[in-house]
């Protein structure tokens, strides 16, 4: 593979940022280890056209290398460089410029970013060493999509990648929405002597039907019928785990909140938070003649005020 990198990615000199964007895109999905597995040459590769993109997708480095300030790894061409006045070479921090080129949408295709249950999406982070010693590998940034009970219970999650890799991971119990997992060694290879990179696991939480989190607490509304608000009753409410009995007083009004201790999310102590649960009074869908007879006379004698003003 020629030493240019123009050449290492398939464009011209004149190349529009665009069109790098898109010769990367392209060569990234087809030499990356994860599809190649066990293909030294194809992890060589994808080094290359790493490092070709992160100076040709930054436009002041680019111009560097254009002009011959800098070469093919970003380093000065000649001493003089170092020594012009205000003359200043930007660093190859772990960023590279990847997040410019929006390299987070690169494999979100490949590993079905946001999609449907445990769908994941792919992306890089920074990962590169010094340049007094061997690259580390690059980190993967994922995105995997739990639901409500997975992310409050915990759960084991394996996603197959692509050419048959898998990634195991363990949810922990009470894992926030946008909280990053890190699997050490599960990015890319890194150089000869330093080590691979990892995988960073960003968790996203579906919206559940009927509960809905409120930190460490769980909230949910109960509907019960009229009867069960006035003379009272034992009434079974789900829970994140399980199902359990709630005794509803005698003259409940819909709004009123009873709470389950200990029923809600795990925190960061090791305690449990607590499920809320607000009553709602549903009417049965017809009224029979005998259930409006009776409140109308009930009315008669025993009107109140609920409070309206």
């Amino acid at each position: 593979m020629s030493d240019n990198l123009y050449d290492i990615l398939g464009v011209t000199r004149r190349a529009s940022e665009d069109e790098i964007r898109q010769a990367f895109r392209k060569l990234a999905k087809e030499h990356h280890p994860d599809m190649n597995s066990g293909n030294a040459a194809a992890a060589e590769k994808f080094k290359k056209i790493s490092a070709a993109n992160e100076i040709l997708s930054d436009p002041e480095r680019r111009r560097q290398y254009d002009s011959g300030e800098i070469d093919g790894k970003g380093d000065p061409r000649a001493p003089q460089y170092r020594a012009r006045p205000g003359a200043q070479q930007r660093g190859r921090g772990p960023a590279g410029g990847f997040d410019d080129m929006g390299f987070s949408d690169i494999f979100s295709d490949v590993f079905g970013a946001r999609g449907g249950p445990g769908g994941m999406g792919g992306a890089f982070a920074g990962g590169r060493a010094g340049r007094g010693g061997p690259q580390r590998g690059q980190d993967l940034r994922y995105t995997l999509e739990v639901d409500l009970i997975e992310a409050v219970a915990g759960a084991k999650k394996r996603v197959t990648l692509p050419e048959g890799g898998t990634l195991d991971l363990a949810v922990p119990e009470g894992v926030t929405d946008g909280q990053v997992l890190r699997l050490k060694g599960r990015g890319t290879a890194g150089q000869p002597g330093a080590e691979a990179g990892d995988a960073l696991v960003e968790i996203k939480i579906k919206p559940h039907a009927q509960f809905k989190r409120q930190g460490d607490d769980i909230l949910i509304e109960l509907p019960i019928t009229i009867d069960e608000a006035v003379l009272g009753a034992k009434v079974e409410v789900p829970t994140v785990t399980s199902r359990v009995q709630l005794s509803i007083p005698k003259g409940t009004s819909s709004g009123k909140t009873f709470r389950l201790k200990g029923k809600g999310v795990k925190t960061k102590t090791g305690g449990y938070g607590d499920e809320l649960v607000t009553v709602r009074i549903v009417m049965p869908d017809a009224i029979d003649e005998s259930l409006s007879y009776f409140f109308s006379e009930w009315r008669q004698k025993n009107a109140y005020d609920p409070g309206r003003k």
